[in-house]
């Protein structure tokens, strides 16, 4: 401790690149860890393992391209997927932002969609207080809706939804249940849309427009059976909707997709490299800081090579020099290591502090990530023992006699 006092600049300056070294280490790591952490629940809102297909465009007459027309998915379209027994959970849906939403104390502008019991099983949709719709809902085409929470709100100011009538386009909906609030911050597209049986949608509101099927769908979206089948999954979809609309299913044009499942693999690959990049650039930062150690210990073993001979000359063993050169580099790494890794949590906590504690969209707060500290304690062991075990070994090995003639 009295050998590092001596030099308090030069030990202060050693300690402060392991410490940046560390501290950046695993701040930058975290701060990527919090992107993903975001991301993959901005997608797991969306959906569990979904993948949404809308219509398309497709060649006017079959095998030629010199003109396209539109297509429409249909309810048709959605039963024969379902009967192909190849997927997890197929859904239709119909959406649409034009129907007027209005209760006798407000009125509100969000999307209606019309959908079926199994929509919450497909997308993510915690309900507050009810419950959602029913098979019985779909069979009887029963005229009963469930608002989002914002919706609610709006509707119903400071009152109790549930049992309580909405008037679409003027005709009576009973409200049977209010969803949770989902989303982040004040992004309530999601939690102002109102959910109906899609049978009753395809009865009052259809899709309207030219050339358009009666039962036209805006949406269908599925799940594969398992999560690591969404291209076998898609392929299934395409080649059942081409056959039934008479075109090719080689042809990527002719579909609108997003797969939430490529998504989230991708987002997990770009944060991957995004760590590996980050974590590479904290270990070098590391790594000069251990070259500084070797430097000062060096200059400490040329300073001091008087104490070493007067200390072997007395009776110290290579092993006592060795050791205290080397416990020199270990408490200074040791030492700014955890000072480094103290000051990188200490600005996660008010990064945490500043953004709320809960996050923003697509970003979570930065957390200590476990395999980082390890990665940042194993990197301080190997440099602490590779700036100390070099100038140690110089120290042990000076001979007394020719330490004690150097001025």
């Amino acid at each position: 401790m009295r050998a590092i006092w001596a030099n308090k600049l030069r030990s202060f300056l050693t300690m402060f690149g392991i410490a940046w070294g560390v501290g950046s280490m695993l701040l930058l790591i975290s701060v990527g860890e919090g992107f993903r952490s975001g991301q993959h629940k901005e997608l797991a809102s969306v959906g569990n393992d979904v993948i949404m297909m809308w219509g398309g465009t497709i060649p006017a007459v079959p095998s030629q391209h010199t003109g396209m027309r539109p297509y429409n998915l249909t309810v048709g379209d959605e039963s024969a997927m379902r009967a192909s027994g190849s997927f997890r959970e197929v859904m239709g849906l119909i959406r649409r932002s034009d129907i007027k939403q209005q209760s006798q104390y407000q009125s509100a502008g969000g999307s209606v969609m019309g959908t079926e019991p199994n929509y919450p099983a497909v997308r993510f949709l915690p309900m507050s207080v009810g419950r959602f719709l029913t098979d019985g809902d779909l069979r009887d085409r029963r005229r009963v809706v469930v608002l989002g929470q914002k919706s609610a709100e709006l509707l119903f100011p400071g009152r109790p939804a549930v049992g309580e009538t909405v008037l679409l386009n003027g005709t009576g909906f009973q409200v049977v249940g209010v969803a949770a609030k989902t989303g982040h911050g004040n992004d309530d597209g999601w939690n102002q849309q109102i959910y109906i049986p899609v049978t009753t949608m395809l009865e009052m509101f259809p899709i309207k427009g030219e050339n358009i099927p009666q039962d036209a769908l805006s949406s269908i979206q599925y799940q594969p059976r398992v999560r690591g089948e969404n291209e076998s999954a898609k392929s299934m979809a395409r080649s059942i909707i081409a056959a039934r609309h008479g075109f090719s299913p080689d042809d990527p044009e002719s579909f609108e997709e997003w797969d939430t499942i490529k998504s989230d693999q991708m987002v997990g690959k770009i944060f991957t490299a995004m760590d590996i990049f980050l974590g590479g650039v904290g270990i070098v930062t590391l790594a000069l800081g251990a070259v500084g150690i070797v430097n000062i210990m060096l200059v400490s073993v040329s300073e001091r090579t008087r104490e070493i001979g007067l200390r072997k000359a007395i009776g110290a063993t290579k092993r006592s020099i060795l050791m205290q050169f080397f416990l020199e580099a270990l408490l200074l790494t040791g030492v700014s290591g955890l000072i480094g890794i103290g000051g990188s949590a200490l600005f996660m906590y008010l990064i945490s502090a500043a953004i709320g504690g809960k996050g923003v969209e697509g970003f979570d707060p930065p957390r200590l990530v476990p395999w980082s500290a390890a990665l940042a304690l194993i990197s301080l062991s190997v440099s602490g023992i590779l700036a100390g075990l070099y100038p140690a070994s110089k120290a042990a090995a000076l001979e007394p006699v020719e330490a004690l003639r150097r001025e």
